[in-house]
């Protein structure tokens, strides 16, 4: 007859388990286990996979920030400015200048952040756009120029989600 031992998860040293980590091959309980592709493995091993995919520098998350803020006030701008002559067709040219100048705002951060990749730093970008153009928002809804808010509106909503995808890497 075989004798087998009986394995204890490293996190949890009261729980028995049969299951190992495929990287370091620590015993592990299914509440520390966490699934990929080809097989489960441990938090720590986990949390090691990630910081590889996560190369952005503190200062990306300044630089990608100002960027598209800055970027998304001047877009926001020629909107409401374009919109205060062309009446209801502003809607049509705002998608336009949205899905236009969020490509353009996502390509050209990306290069100044050096192509580094978090999360975190995607969506640092992505909130610039909002905040970059909330102050024109806010002026034009408040002076009662409600078709530039609206114009404006349609701009983010295009913009945003495509700067998030561009520097994301999202191919759309």
């Amino acid at each position: 007859m075989t004798e087998s031992t009986t394995l204890y998860c490293y996190a949890h040293p009261t729980r028995e388990t049969s299951l190992r980590c495929k990287r370091c091959d620590n015993p592990i309980c299914p509440s520390c286990a966490v699934r990929m592709p080809t097989g489960y493995i441990c938090k720590d091993c986990s949390r090691a996979h990630k910081k590889a995919f996560d190369t952005a520098e503190w200062y990306d998350y300044l630089i990608g920030f100002a960027i598209t803020s800055i970027l998304s006030l001047i877009a926001s701008g020629l909107i409401a400015f374009i919109g205060s002559f062309i009446g209801f067709f502003m809607f049509f040219i705002a998608a336009g200048i949205g899905g236009a100048a969020g490509r353009w705002i996502g390509d050209l951060v990306l290069q100044a952040v050096g192509k580094r990749r978090s999360k975190a730093l995607f969506m640092t970008m992505a909130a610039g756009v909002v905040l970059g153009s909330l102050p024109i928002l806010l002026t034009l809804f408040f002076t009662g120029l409600f078709y530039g808010a609206i114009g404006v509106a349609i701009y983010l909503f295009i913009a945003t989600p495509m700067v998030y995808s561009r520097t994301s890497g999202i191919q759309l």
